[in-house]
This record gives C-alpha cells, sequence and structure tokens, in this order.
C-alpha cells in the first residue's frame, strides 16, 4: 500500500514546480514585457513577394514577440522545407536566389518563432508572371543595331562572371573600357562582362582586341576559366600573318586567318595578356571560330573550322593546303610567359569541306578534347565506325586523349542514325569529368517527340536533335537520343548545348522554335506556330543514366526572329543560366532595361535563369 503524502509537503511541491516553470518560461522568452501569453507562438507574418534577378524577394512587417523566423519551400507537391538558416528576430527581408526553372510554381510559407513554437503565415505561390519578372534582362553599355550581342557566352564555374560576346559590334576602341560610341569599325567586334557580388548583378567591362579593326568578328567564341579570372576571345576575321603567341598584330597580309586574345582579371580589373594566332596561319583559316578553356585556364583548344591542311590526326605535318575548309583545332598550354602549341589537331580523313573546329570542348583538367566536324560526310553510326563519303554533310565528332604531355585519337563519333545534312557535331559539350558528352545535330530530321523516340521517320525537316554519350571502361557509346518535346520543322533544336559539372543538367537551344508565349507562361503543347523564329530552350535533368525534359522556357519579351537559344552557358554547380538571343530588338542598355523599345534590329539580348 502507497503511503500518501503530508499535505504540507505536497503544498511545497506545488510551489517549487510553479517556480521551476515560470523560470524556464521566462528563459525562453515567455512571460512578461508585453510579450506573447506564456506558452504562446507569435502572430503569424503577413509577407509580400517581388523579384530581382534570378531571386525571389520577401518582406514582412517584424512580428514583436518573435526570437526568429524561417522560410519554408515546397517544390512540385513535396514537403516543405527549411531554406537556409534561421532568420533574425530584426530581419524582415530576405532574398533567396535559385535556378529558375527548378521553382516553376513553388510555395513558400514564413515561420515567426519563438520558445513556445512557431506560426505560419499564408502560403504565397511564386507566380508565372513572378517568375518571368524575375528572368535577368541584359543588353550592352552601347546597344546598336546588328551588333548581334548574345552570340556567344560564358560563365564561370560558380556563375558569378558572364562574358557576352557581341562579334559584329562596331566600335574601332581598343583595349578595356575604350569608346563604346564610334562605330567607324564595322563588325570589329566586342565582348561585355558583368559579374555578380551576392544577389547583384552589375556591369564590369567593355573588351576589345588590341587591334581591333574592321571585320574582325572579336567575341565570336568565348571562354572562362572556372574562376572566372581568364577569359579566351575568338575573333575568326581578324586578319594579321602572325604566328604563334603575341606575334606582330599589325600586318593584316592574311584575310580572315583568325586570332584568339587572353585576358586576365586581377582585383577586378581586366587587361589583355596574350594575342594567339596558329602555328601555321594561312588565309581564311577562321582561328578562333570555337575556343574552350580547361578550369584552371592553363590549356585552351582553339577550333579553326575552314582551315585547310591536308594532314590527319595528331601533329600531322600538311603537304599542301589544299584540303579546302577542312578544318583543324589547336591545344594550347600556358606557361609563366607565353603559351604554346601542344598539339595541331585534324580528323582521320581531312576532307574538303568538313568543317572540323567548328565546335570544341574541353574536359575539367584539359585532358580530353572533343572536336566538331559537322559536314563530314562519313555514313558511319556509333562510335568507331568506317570512314567514308557516303553521307554528306552528315557530320561527326572526333575525340582526343591527353597523356602526359602527348596527345592520341580516341574516337571517331557519328549519330546512331546518320543521315546527309544532319550537320551532327554543330555544338558540343563535356561533362568536368570528361565522361558524359552531347552532340547537337541541328539539321536532323526526325518526327520523335522527347527522348529514345522513333530516329527513322525523317519527315521534319532540320527539327533538330541531340545525342548523349557516355564513357565506360574505356569504351564510348550513345546513351540517349533527344529530341524536343513539341518537334517542329526548322526549330533547329541543338544548335547550342550546356553541361553540368557533374553531367546531370543539360540545357538545349532551339534558336528557331515558333511557339508564343513569354518565359515560363509558355506552353510546348500549344503548338500554334505564331511567333516564328523566337526561339526555346529546354532543360534536362538525368536520374541514373536516363535522362528526362523538366522544363521548356521562352524569352520574356519573345519576339519573331529573336533566335532565344542561339547561345547558351551553364555554371558547373547547374544553378545558373545564361541565354543568348542574339537576333533581339530592344534598344535597352545594361541590366533590366526596357525590353518592349524594338527600335534596335539584331542588337541581341542574354536572359538569365
Amino acid at each position: 500500500m502507497k503511503q500518501a503524502i503530508p499535505l504540507a509537503r505536497a503544498a511545497r511541491l506545488v510551489t517549487a514546480t510553479t517556480v521551476l516553470a515560470a523560470s524556464l518560461l521566462s528563459a525562453c522568452g515567455g512571460g512578461g514585457g508585453g510579450g506573447a501569453a506564456p506558452g504562446t507562438a507569435p502572430p503569424a507574418p503577413v509577407i509580400s513577394l517581388s523579384s530581382g534577378i534570378k531571386t525571389l524577394v520577401f518582406d514582412w512587417a517584424a512580428v514583436p514577440e518573435a526570437t526568429h523566423y524561417q522560410l519554408l519551400e515546397e517544390l512540385q507537391g513535396g514537403d516543405y522545407v527549411q531554406v537556409g538558416n534561421d532568420i533574425p528576430a530584426a530581419t524582415t527581408h530576405y532574398e533567396h536566389t535559385v535556378p529558375l526553372w527548378t521553382r516553376v510554381l513553388a510555395h513558400y510559407v514564413l515561420q515567426a518563432c519563438n520558445a513556445a513554437g512557431c506560426s505560419k503565415s499564408a502560403a504565397q505561390t511564386w507566380s508565372l508572371g513572378a517568375m518571368n519578372a524575375a528572368i535577368g534582362y541584359v543588353k550592352a553599355s552601347n546597344t546598336g543595331a546588328s551588333d548581334v550581342f548574345g552570340g556567344a557566352v560564358a560563365l564561370s564555374a560558380d556563375g558569378s562572371t558572364l562574358a557576352v560576346g557581341a562579334a559584329f559590334e562596331d566600335s574601332a576602341a581598343t583595349g578595356i573600357d575604350g569608346n563604346g560610341a564610334d562605330n567607324s569599325a564595322g563588325a570589329a567586334g566586342a565582348v561585355y562582362i558583368y559579374a555578380r557580388q551576392g544577389n547583384q548583378w552589375a556591369f564590369q567591362a567593355y573588351v576589345k582586341a588590341s587591334n581591333a579593326g574592321d571585320g574582325d568578328l572579336f567575341g565570336t567564341a568565348l571562354s572562362l576559366s572556372a574562376d572566372g579570372n581568364t577569359l579566351a576571345v575568338g575573333a575568326s576575321g581578324e586578319d594579321s600573318s602572325a604566328f604563334g603567341s603575341n606575334g606582330d598584330q599589325a600586318s593584316n597580309a592574311s584575310a580572315n586567318s583568325g586570332a584568339v586574345y587572353v585576358f586576365q582579371r586581377s582585383a577586378g580589373t581586366w587587361s589583355q595578356g596574350t594575342y594567339l594566332k596558329a602555328s601555321n596561319t594561312q588565309p581564311q583559316a577562321q582561328f578562333g571560330s570555337a575556343v574552350a578553356l580547361s578550369a584552371d585556364g592553363s590549356t585552351l583548344v582553339v577550333g579553326a573550322r575552314t582551315e585547310s591542311g591536308n594532314a590527319t590526326g595528331v601533329n600531322g605535318v600538311p603537304a599542301n593546303f589544299n584540303a579546302s575548309g577542312s578544318g583543324a583545332a589547336y591545344v594550347y598550354r600556358r606557361t609563366q610567359t607565353s603559351w604554346i602549341v601542344q598539339a595541331y589537331l585534324k580528323s582521320n580523313q581531312a576532307d574538303n569541306g568538313d568543317n572540323f573546329g567548328t565546335a570544341v570542348a574541353i574536359s575539367h583538367d584539359g585532358n580530353r578534347v572533343a572536336v566538331g566536324a559537322p559536314f563530314e560526310d562519313g555514313a558511319a553510326t556509333g562510335v568507331g565506325g568506317e570512314l567514308n563519303n557516303a553521307a554528306l554533310n552528315s557530320g561527326a565528332v572526333f575525340l582526343f586523349a591527353r597523356n602526359g604531355n602527348v596527345w592520341s585519337t580516341e574516337a571517331y563519333v557519328k549519330a546512331s542514325n546518320t543521315s546527309p545534312d544532319d550537320a551532327f557535331g554543330s555544338k558540343l559539350a563535356l561533362s568536368g569529368d570528361g565522361t558524359t558528352m552531347v552532340v547537337g545535330a541541328p539539321d536532323e530530321d526526325s518526327r520523335a517527340v522527347g527522348i529514345n523516340g522513333d530516329e527513322a521517320d525523317e519527315s521534319v525537316q532540320d527539327s533538330g536533335a541531340a545525342y548523349a554519350f557516355d564513357l565506360q571502361g574505356g569504351v564510348w557509346s550513345q546513351r540517349t537520343y533527344i529530341k524536343a518535346s513539341n518537334t517542329a520543322p526548322a526549330s533547329h533544336f541543338g544548335i547550342s548545348l550546356a553541361l553540368s559539372f557533374d553531367g546531370r543538367q543539360l540545357a538545349i537551344g532551339a534558336d528557331s522554335e515558333s511557339n508564343s508565349g513569354l518565359g515560363f507562361n509558355a506552353n510546348y503543347a500549344a503548338d500554334d506556330q505564331a511567333v516564328v523564329g523566337s526561339g526555346a530552350v529546354y532543360m534536362l535533368q538525368r536520374v541514373g543514366i536516363a535522362w528526362q525534359i523538366n522544363r521548356y522556357m521562352k524569352a520574356s519579351n519573345a519576339n519573331a526572329g529573336d533566335l532565344f537559344g542561339s547561345a547558351l552557358a551553364l555554371s558547373a554547380d547547374g544553378t545558373t543560366l545564361a541565354v543568348g538571343a542574339r537576333y533581339e530588338d530592344s534598344n535597352a542598355l545594361g541590366l533590366a532595361g526596357n525590353p518592349n523599345d524594338a527600335t534596335a534590329s539584331e542588337a541581341g539580348a542574354v536572359y538569365l535563369f
């Protein structure tokens, strides 16, 4: 039998318990001083939403009883998950920067919290209109008609540095931040650098060649090192007859031989470091028509798509230059004082008009290079087939690998459905480790839709396709055949490509796609073909080895003929996407200008997602 507690002792226990509870509540922020009643969570906050570039902005009135706030996010029917860390009580503003295509119709709740608990705001949805407002709209600092700003784009690994090429810009300025108003050098070309600090983007530099001249097309191709501090710029129409590194820039004796310029950034200031020419400079070679830098910026591959040497393979010596337009690529290594040629690359069968070097890609460590030859004529399919000339302009890709300082040919790659005039190899992308490759064939003709459809029906001319290859056990093989989710004639799906470092996020451009719609409001299923050549971009994700199309996007001011998707760049982590629309017509300047003033025909624009 349990013994009863004496009344006096029971009274003492009740008093002690009450004091302890009061002490604990006080320590947790409850009780007294006009706050919430003891044991009561603060009132629910009321939030308002607005947009910045790639950023959802939350504002709310302070809740006096709150000791902190928590922002919760729900994506695509999943659970609410906290965004970042607890937000201090004194803060009533929060900026959430995201890859926009992953936040379509996302839901948000703000919780006001104290020791007693949290109270939720009403759920808010990031509407499609608000998402469109968050698409960054980037123009040149000296916008001009026919400048084709956005014809090339590049991003640093973290997405905080953006370079934009305008190969037909007309200023005769030279060097950094010259006079952009001087339009006396037609199609000399320019590059524009933008940088992000925190969540804010700003213009950083206006970059010209040290020998800017008419028709040089400086800005034809761009590549940034991972840290964004080294920039390679191709000028495929430059005319000097110099050879190698830092030769005579003044000579214009070799028309359209082409050049590459390497710039360095130190403490936010850009300067030209090196002026590069081919090791066998010749007229009309278009050296600089494609460029790619390794992550550390120490290895550079340059395409010269109409070079005419008749050599084949690696470091061959041309007996003549009668293989007109066969094309070449050059690999350079940076030394402490200069750049030196490490390899001269040709296809295994250098034929007239193959345009080997139209596209190039390089692995993170610089030890693997892919080179596209979109007008190569082989009829083989898959990897390692027979070299012949039975499928005119079908296109091919050649892979090269470096062991130490020695380069060798690794693979000859064709589409699984090789057909004349498909232009397979027009664009290339490699993952950071060089084991995933995606190839664009913008003139492929299949009617298929989506992933691994019927390749055989070639009734939709120039609809375009992309092909994903993987390297396993030292062997390359095609894994996926990719078509648009709204395949249509003359869309040129595959005209541009960008791949994340891990090879799991992929952007594909179709710059002549013609559906109506703006930004994320566009509906690929509408298939109305109402805005001809407005362009579109498709975002894909790989889960395991399977690719799936996740998002279809248009420009926020899509108009006919803008060619949105003509150039793409994706940050290494896959969170920032830059899209060029090289024929966009707005007369706006800089960042967040008026996109509706269409008075500068084919000036060009870039969009940040």
